[in-house]
């Protein structure tokens, strides 16, 4: 990560899971990062995305991406063919992003249903095993905190999707996230959900600061559902 610029290092205070080899990435995370350099937040059609993995590998290459996850809703089946993908053209001597496991959940916080990014994770891990069979799950184990503790217990990180989506004050559901040990939060999205994608001006940067204070890490992602990671 360059020193300067939007897509600098940042100092906070040390997050859950501070030896987690994604946290120097998204320490450095800023509001110009996405979608050219990172990438945290898109679909395939194994949710309810248009692109295939393949397809979605083949752009995240071509765009010159660094790192990115693919966080389809409660299933991880796009890992293994995007794996394949990179590796084939690593093979043809092309540069390759980093490909992190990734997962989009569904569950209750503050009594709000809001949806929760599981990234770096061991997506073999019994206690992920709930919440990857294509829909939320029912009961306790739809509580934020029983999503936490399973993202956790596989080694990943848990961080909460674009928080001005819900219908709670992005600041609340952000304090009640920290207190339950959630990692960090999406603060770069694109809430206006424009063509080519852009990080709401204000939202963004306030969502960001919050993060800061708490000392917890920052995210961001297209949340691409299209045929072009360059947007939703």
């Amino acid at each position: 990560m360059p020193a300067g610029g939007g897509c600098a290092w940042s100092r906070r205070s040390s997050p859950v899971v501070p030896e987690h080899p994604l946290v120097p990435v998204l320490q450095g995370v800023g509001a110009s990062c996405c979608p050219g350099r990172l990438n945290f937040h898109c679909h395939t059609i194994c949710s309810d995305g248009s692109l295939q993995p393949e397809g979605l590998a083949d752009q995240a290459v071509d765009l010159g991406l660094e790192h990115f996850a693919v966080t389809d809703h409660h299933s991880v089946a796009a890992l293994a063919p995007l794996r394949r993908r990179l590796a084939q053209h690593r093979e043809r001597g092309l540069g390759v992003p980093t490909l992190w496991s990734g997962v989009e959940i569904s569950c209750l916080l503050e009594g709000c249903l809001v949806h929760v990014l599981g990234l770096g994770f061991d997506p073999d891990h019994p206690a992920l095993g709930p919440y990857l069979q294509g829909s939320a799950v029912v009961g306790k184990a739809l509580r934020a905190e029983a999503v936490r503790r399973a993202i956790h217990a596989a080694g990943g990180l848990a961080l909460l999707a674009h928080p001005a989506r819900y219908r709670l004050p992005y600041h609340l559901l952000i304090a009640a996230a920290a207190e339950l040990g959630f990692d960090g939060a999406e603060a770069f999205y694109d809430y206006e959900q424009g063509q080519r994608w852009r990080p709401s001006p204000l939202v963004c940067d306030a969502i960001a600061a919050q993060l800061s204070r708490l000392g917890l890490l920052t995210s961001c992602g297209t949340d691409t559902h299209g045929l072009g990671l360059g947007g939703r």
